[in-house]
């Protein structure tokens, strides 16, 4: 290169930093808005796994109270009770079939 093309150049150069620092600070303010919306998704994500697992904990907590307070002979007796009312509706089907 010769003195010419150089003396050109660099002008261009000095004129270009001020647009070059320009760029560069917008390109750090959208990676710091990218990093603040990852974040804020990030906290709603955690806090709606919080919520579930706090809803999980309560089911799971009713469940053992069914089991540990009687509750299981609760489901057992109703289910004494459909046995029972599907004998009383067979023999009133067979009642019904003799009657005719």
């Amino acid at each position: 290169m010769d003195a010419g093309t150089i003396g050109v150049f660099i002008p261009i150069i000095a004129l270009m930093i001020p647009f070059f620092a320009i760029w560069i600070k917008h390109r750090e303010k959208m990676m710091d808005r990218q990093i603040d919306s990852t974040a804020a998704s990030s906290a709603e994500k955690a806090a709606q796994y919080a919520s579930r697992v706090q809803e999980l904990e309560d089911r799971v907590r009713v469940l053992e109270r069914i089991v540990t307070d009687g509750g299981y002979n609760v489901a057992t007796q109703i289910e004494a009770l459909r046995d029972q009312r599907q004998v009383e509706e067979r023999l009133e089907s067979s009642r019904e079939r003799a009657a005719n």
